[in-house]
């Protein structure tokens, strides 16, 4: 592609030369390694490394365009080009360069706290019903039509979204839909992507080792909204908010594009009525403004209720019939660590679910109380080099929640996991729990506690097949672990 094309979205930028209109870039890349003859080099300044201190070795390379942020040497058939900002940068020309491709397809974001991923999976499930090639951009994966392919955060790097979405565009996908992180937000790294409907979950306390404090958290959330634009296009906008949760208030003054509110106890435009909730799932009457379904689901819980009701009023902007949604929705048997109940004979049950913030975790033991026959036990930690101040919070709740807590080692990543644990007992007024540093052993002792009617709830990780530990990955599942840890009992 033209360089001067790739760089038609960057304002005002400096170069050491006159830049031909006739000179083209073959890639763009952020790691030097993956330079080839012909590339260009954006020069990054990341937490722990800075890319200009690889300038010279993309050179070597082969890349003939640097984009940094300092003047510098380099030799003459090397074009750099100076910017303010390589990271905002990165996500203009990633854009620019791959032709734009979220315009090609319906884009839908989802931001919040909790939420995100199943409710992009549910609407994943009511696109295809719907019999459209889909893209999904999530926390565990992101999937092209049938095809998976991991990625490494929540949002990805611009450059890397940017690439995936162009995927999309080739492969004829007619709608997307991802997980947008407050971070993600917050950094740009969705710049340059052309949003068509934005959805809330909820807003609780997360991400505080990031973030300045709580306003801080939702000011980023409301990037998604006010990206969505001033301007009413012949490709129709719209943000779809959470009416029972406050700060869906503040979110709606952060955008000029028309809101559908849903939910249970507000007024809202798409809510739910008779809802019954069982050991089996969740039944409820879907009320729209032009009709109402019954719904019977396999998902459990008040949580999965509103994470329904977000992609159902998403699908129906999107002109989806109510129909279709039903028998999407009632078609989903659940999502990888949301919920996961784990199987192997026993008569308690086991479930894993990804819950890491206070919020998450009420949620998920007040579902848990209403169908425990007997004794509920969680097993629990918090991660390390993150938000400190929620420790002694999901300590709190797991002992106000749970019969018996026990408190663990989750991605201690840097930390010492026996630090983190300490932050959660420290002051705690409740007895009922008890310290077990290593995971496994934590998953064994609750699992040899349980006696028939019981509840485990391993919270914290869900889907992850890894533990975190001073920057290595680790293979742990806590799924596999408990289903081992069961066999051996006899169940």
């Amino acid at each position: 592609m033209l360089l001067l094309d790739v760089l038609s979205t960057i304002p005002f930028y400096q170069t050491n030369q006159t830049i031909s209109k006739h000179t083209e870039i073959n890639d763009i890349h952020m790691d030097h390694r993956r330079i080839q003859e012909g590339d260009l080099f954006i020069a990054i300044r990341g937490y722990t490394v800075d890319g200009h201190t690889f300038i010279s070795g993309a050179i070597a390379n082969g890349a003939t365009v640097i984009v940094a942020e300092e003047v510098m040497p380099v030799p003459e058939d090397v074009y750099l080009i100076t910017v303010a900002d390589t990271t905002r940068a990165l996500a203009s020309v990633s854009a620019a360069f791959y032709q734009f491709p979220t315009t090609y397809f319906s884009l839908i974001g989802v931001t919040g706290t909790n939420g995100k991923t199943t409710t992009t999976y549910i609407l994943e499930s009511i696109f295809q019903e719907h019999q459209e090639k889909t893209g999904l951009i999530g926390t565990m994966q992101a999937k092209i039509g049938q095809d998976i392919l991991p990625v490494q955060n929540t949002t990805p790097d611009a450059l890397e979204l940017q690439r995936t979405f162009n995927q999309m565009r080739e492969k004829e996908v007619e709608t997307a839909v991802m997980e947008v992180s407050s971070h993600g937000l917050d950094i740009g790294r969705v710049n340059g992507c052309d949003f068509d409907i934005a959805i809330f979950t909820n807003l609780s306390q997360d991400h505080l080792d990031y973030h300045k404090d709580m306003d801080d958290y939702l000011r980023a959330k409301t990037l998604l909204f006010t990206g969505l634009g001033t301007a009413y296009h012949e490709k129709p906008k719209y943000a779809v908010l959470n009416a029972d949760d406050q700060h869906s208030k503040t979110i709606a003054k952060s955008t000029a594009q028309p809101i559908v509110t849903y939910g249970i106890y507000e007024k809202a435009d798409i809510y739910a009525e008779r809802i019954h909730q069982g050991i089996k799932g969740i039944t409820f009457d879907l009320v729209t403004p032009f009709d109402r379904v019954t719904l019977e689901t396999s998902f459990m819980g008040q949580f999965n209720i509103y994470n329904i009701l977000a992609a159902a009023s998403t699908a129906l902007l999107r002109e989806v019939p109510l129909g279709t949604i039903k028998w999407a929705i009632e078609g989903i048997q659940g999502v990888a660590g949301r919920f996961e109940q784990v199987e192997a004979g026993q008569n308690y049950a086991v479930i894993v679910d990804y819950a890491h913030t206070p919020d998450s975790l009420q949620n998920v033991l007040e579902t848990v109380k209403e169908f425990a026959e007997r004794k509920i036990y969680v097993v629990v930690g918090t991660g390390g080099d993150r938000d400190k101040t929620k420790r002694p919070q999901m300590a709190a709740v797991a002992t106000e929640f749970a019969d018996c807590a026990i408190f663990t080692s989750d991605n201690p990543r840097t930390e010492q996991p026996m630090a983190i644990l300490n932050d959660m007992t420290d002051g705690l007024p409740a007895e009922n729990y008890e310290v077990i540093e290593n995971r496994k052993k934590a998953i064994e002792t609750a699992i040899s506690y349980a006696t028939t009617g019981d509840v485990i709830l391993i919270a914290g990780k869900g889907h992850e097949a890894y533990q975190e530990i001073h920057g290595v990955k680790h293979d742990f599942d806590d799924r596999l672990i408990a289903k081992e840890t069961m066999l051996q009992k006899g169940k």
